[in-house]
């Protein structure tokens, strides 16, 4: 039986439909039996749907010099054990 973190590992391909049958034949069938994974599942994809239909905007400046910024000294961390 599929645990909902291995669930949660294939969600991406599953929204995006880039799984074999088989293992989307049995993620839909975990999906039927866990009220928590299809909660997950409906406002993800429903957000995803928000977020297309939106017109993107530039990052004023400021913002866009912090989250560089931000992202640099997070990438010259040693990674988390």
């Amino acid at each position: 039986m599929l645990t909902c973190k291995q669930f949660l590992e294939e969600l991406a391909d599953y929204l995006d439909g880039e799984l074999a049958e088989e293992v989307r034949r049995e993620l839909d069938g975990h999906l039927a039996e866990c009220p928590n994974c299809w909660v997950i599942v409906d406002t993800t994809k429903k957000t995803l749907q928000i977020y297309k239909g939106m017109e993107a905007r530039p990052l004023p400046p400021e913002l866009h010099a912090r989250l560089m910024k931000a992202l640099q000294r997070k990438m010259t961390q040693p990674p988390e054990r």
